[in-house]
């Protein structure tokens, strides 16, 4: 018993000492506010999945507020003048580079009155908008007086939501991964992995999806399958981490063709070692094949 004892104690004290750190993934549900069904759904899911609340929809406070009561966070999902000519119906009050500041903080008011809890804001479509350094510069002034971050949805590449936050105190992150370019499970699942490899590789990864039946089913099963090496987190978690651009494939992946919601610049943080107990999980199979443990074995137990 003695012996088995401490046995014990070095495996606690090698995982202790053993770097073995988590990926944070960040997972936010788009357009709320339009279909309670699917979006009840989304708020049976962990508490660090995030909802993003479309001011003007029909259920937005009552979906911000059932969201906040169970613990997700909350972002407004402003709509954002987009560079499509299609004659595309837009949301009202859609945010456009013309603008003047008056009209821009009376908008965002308006809509922190309807989407009540929201300590963020993304854009919803917005490349004509994100990519207008002057009038991304009156919208990070508005959200200034807010204490709001701003999630950008990444809807163009060269978007200049960071550079127009400067003078601010509002941080910007910026989404990695786009759940459901399809409705296609199988295309949502491969996503859901892609966003997943890359918290495993950079330490972070933001990815936005919707709330489709198809993206919800996938979520819900996939969401039960997370590596021991991956946490879900907030995307608030994710401010005071240092980030950094990167156009990297992934190992052994082709690069991917470019649609309107890939952008060019990427976060990347620095990571946290996880729990001990979620740490037991990662480290089992190799301390239990390590020559060291194999030689205590031994040692003690002649085998």
């Amino acid at each position: 018993m003695f012996q088995l004892r401490k046995l014990s104690d070095l495996l606690v004290t090698i995982v202790m000492v053993s770097p073995v750190y988590a990926g944070k993934l960040s997972i936010v549900i788009d357009d709320f506010g339009y279909r309670p069904e699917q979006e009840n759904r989304v708020l049976q899911m962990p508490a660090a999945i995030s909802v993003a609340v479309l001011p003007n929809a029909p259920h937005a406070r009552e979906m911000a507020t059932k969201a906040y009561q169970r613990g997700h966070e909350v972002l407004i999902h402003l709509p954002m003048a987009p560079l499509s000519k299609h004659k595309q119906p837009l949301e009202k009050n859609t945010l456009s580079p013309d603008m003047s500041s008056e009209e821009i903080a009376l908008i965002v008011h308006e809509a922190v009155v309807d989407v009540p809890f929201a300590v963020g804001l993304n854009n919803h479509m917005g490349s004509a908008m994100t990519s207008s350094l002057p009038g991304m510069q009156k919208v990070m002034q508005v959200l200034d007086r807010y204490n709001f971050y701003f999630l950008d949805s990444m809807t163009i590449g060269n978007s200049h939501s960071t550079h127009a936050a400067v003078g601010t105190s509002v941080k910007v992150i910026k989404r990695r991964v786009f759940l459901d370019n399809t409705q296609n499970e199988a295309d949502i699942r491969q996503q859901f992995t892609r966003a997943v490899r890359l918290a495993q590789r950079d330490g972070s990864a933001i990815a936005i999806g919707h709330p489709h039946p198809t993206t919800v089913r996938v979520l819900q099963q996939m969401l039960l399958m997370l590596p021991a090496d991956i946490i879900l987190v907030r995307p608030s978690q994710l401010l005071n981490e240092p980030q950094r651009g990167s156009n990297r494939p992934l190992p052994a992946e082709k690069p991917q063709p470019r649609n309107p919601f890939r952008g060019a610049e990427v976060c990347k943080v620095t990571v946290k070692p996880v729990p001990v107990t979620r740490a037991l999980g990662v480290i089992a199979d190799s301390i239990s094949n390590s020559p060291l443990v194999q030689s205590l074995k031994k040692n003690f137990f002649g085998k």
